[in-house]
This record gives structure tokens, C-alpha cells and sequence, in this order.
């Protein structure tokens, strides 16, 4: 699987799943799309075959709902929350190795086409 991190994610967590073998981006790390609209995002993305991680439920959501209605697909939508995954350094550890976990398990490129999911724990998904 291929895998964006949205805008409000760190860049270092992207540099870290490509050092485990894994293709990630951050918005951040790439011009074209900062400050893009979530919309165009996704459509970007679906272009690109990659899977979105954010926690923008509230925006990600309808826009998925309203892409299947029209027609078009979307490369998949990760989704995290600042309770399970806090956006701060010293939880970028444990947002690695979430991340990592999942995307072993998913390898494919169209793993989550079309689909949303949430990004669990570790210790979650083992049990």
C-alpha cells in the first residue's frame, strides 16, 4: 500500500516507514499538495494510488460518500484520532509502529479502494 500522511501529521513518521521499506509521503514534504483542499486531495490521491491517513473524519468522510455517489473512486481512507494517536513527538514511536504493522498486513496498492478504516493499536489488532 501506498500511503499519504495528511498535513497534520509529522514528516518524521513518513521518514521512518520508508527506512522500514514502506512508500509514505507527508503533505508537508511534498509542494504540490500543501494547501490543497481535501477534496482535490483525495482525487490527487486516487490519481496516485495512495491510501490517506488523517484524522479529519468530519471532512474525509462525506467527501468519500459524495465521490461513490458521482461515480468515483478514492485510493482509501485511514483514519486515526488525537485519542488513540496524539499528535505529539514523543507518540510518533507508537504511530510508527501502528502504521508499520498495517501496512505489512496490507501490502496491496488497492488494499483499501474505496474503503475507510481505522488505524488501531498494536496491541489492538493482535488481540
Amino acid at each position: 500500500m501506498r500511503l499519504l500522511l495528511d498535513e497534520h501529521f509529522s514528516p518524521a513518521i513518513a521518514r521512518q516507514l520508508r527506512a522500514r521499506d514502506h512508500d509514505v509521503v507527508a503533505v508537508v514534504e511534498r509542494p504540490d499538495l500543501i494547501g490543497l483542499a481535501d477534496e482535490e486531495l483525495l482525487r490527487r490521491m486516487a490519481q496516485e494510488e495512495r491510501t490517506i491517513l488523517t484524522n479529519n473524519v468530519k471532512d474525509f468522510v462525506p467527501l468519500t460518500g459524495r465521490m461513490a455517489a458521482d461515480g468515483d473512486g478514492h485510493s482509501g481512507i485511514l483514519l486515526t484520532s488525537d485519542r488513540s494517536f496524539p499528535r505529539h513527538v514523543d507518540a510518533i514511536g507508537r504511530m510508527v509502529a501502528a502504521l508499520d504493522e498495517f501496512l505489512r498486513r496490507h501490502p496491496a496498492k488497492d488494499s483499501l479502494r474505496n474503503q475507510i478504516e481505522w488505524l488501531t493499536t498494536p496491541s489492538a489488532a493482535a488481540g
